[in-house]
């Protein structure tokens, strides 16, 4: 029996929207904070089981404990998902981006200990195919009713849990991050699979917090000097020492080339928390070589001066810690000073008992 949907297939994907919709006809589920990856495990092929990355890219060699966990499964499939880690520790259970992020190493040794060290967990929340049906013209519904017939479930699977209470989608909300998750998602219970299109909503957190702009990138494909790309940001820790956390980006063509003026006079080549021999001291860095990037990348400093609020949505690692994603620029704050600007603003939910997320239980479970 063929599989009848094959690699690469285009993700569905989501639009952001504030607070969670009311009204009928939709379905909620957590959204996990993880790799997006689709599943196709056929045992009749010449490769039984292709995990495949949001872009399209296989992510087999990276996750051999979900291989194995998908050739398990007890028809052929085609699904849609998340992949994570599972961190446990004192409090519990929760997500882990970090030893996520570690996986994708290119040393097959490597991987191979942390396969068995941090082990991946397959979320599925979709099927788009199953034995040699095609089921993405099919309505949600029918292909959830699908999904939990099919089991997804035990060693390294699991299925994500649903309601079409708006209510319990709040408190999934707002208890749910507290074991590492991003928001909630809807969908529309009669909408067809629509790969490449952004036909899901998602619910997402969002918090701000003021941080010392020390330096800035320039937007590529103009001349240094004319427009920015991103701004550098940081904030003090116990010692006072600046660390990078993060960039604030997404701004017009026009903002670009305000703020490479307006930033201008304070361009520096002088002594900065950034540059120098004093920097070895376990501080965050812009720029830096890492497991992503295999040279420096360039950077314009700037006299730690100014203070910009911006909205983010999750950090990572601890202290030095850092915003996940880019940041949002959200306003100027003249009224701040620069050394004001500190990690204990960072706003940290209430941890949250992982295996309560899988039940789907919106009781509050939280760890003080």
């Amino acid at each position: 029996m063929a599989l009848s949907v094959q690699p690469p297939v285009k993700p569905m994907l989501a639009a952001p929207v504030d607070g969670i919709p009311d009204r009928p006809g939709l379905c909620f589920e957590p959204k996990w904070d993880g790799f997006r990856c689709l599943v196709f495990a056929d045992p009749g092929a010449a490769e039984p089981v292709v995990l495949q990355s949001r872009t399209g890219k296989p992510l087999n060699r990276y996750f051999p404990e979900v291989l194995d966990a998908a050739g398990r499964l007890r028809r052929p499939a085609a699904l849609d998902g998340e992949l994570v880690v599972v961190r446990a520790d004192s409090d519990g259970q929760r997500l882990d981006w970090d030893a996520l992020s570690e996986r994708i190493h290119p040393a097959a040794s490597r991987v191979r200990e942390l396969a068995e060290r941090t082990p991946a967990l397959f979320i599925a929340f979709d099927l788009l195919a199953l034995d040699d049906a095609d089921l993405r013209g099919e309505p949600f519904t029918a292909r959830r009713r699908r999904l939990e017939e099919l089991g997804v479930t035990g060693p390294g699977l699991r299925t994500t849990p649903l309601t079409t209470d708006p209510a319990t989608a709040a408190a999934w909300f707002r208890l749910f991050e507290g074991a590492g998750l991003d928001g909630v998602i809807g969908k529309d219970a009669d909408g067809p699979y629509a790969p490449g299109k952004r036909t899901m909503l998602k619910i997402k957190h969002t918090r701000t917090a003021d941080c010392v702009v020390a330096g800035l990138r320039w937007h590529t494909g103009t001349e240094p000097g004319t427009a920015v790309g991103s701004l550098l940001l940081g904030l003090h820790d116990d010692r006072d020492v600046l660390h990078h956390v993060g960039v604030a980006g997404a701004f017009s063509a026009e903002r670009r080339r305000e703020l490479a003026a307006e930033l201008a006079p304070l361009r520096t080549d002088a002594e900065h928390p950034w540059l120098g021999e004093h920097v070895d001291d376990g501080r965050r860095l812009p720029g830096s070589i890492n497991r992503w990037r295999s040279t420096v990348q360039p950077w314009q400093a700037l006299r730690p001066e100014r203070v910009a609020e911006v909205a983010y949505d999750h950090t990572e690692g601890a202290v030095p810690a850092r915003f996940r994603h880019t940041a949002q620029f959200v306003r100027w704050r003249p009224d701040r000073a620069p050394e004001s600007c500190r990690y204990d603003q960072l706003d940290e939910p209430a941890r949250y008992d992982l295996d309560a997320v899988l039940r789907g239980e919106a009781a509050d479970h939280r760890r003080p």
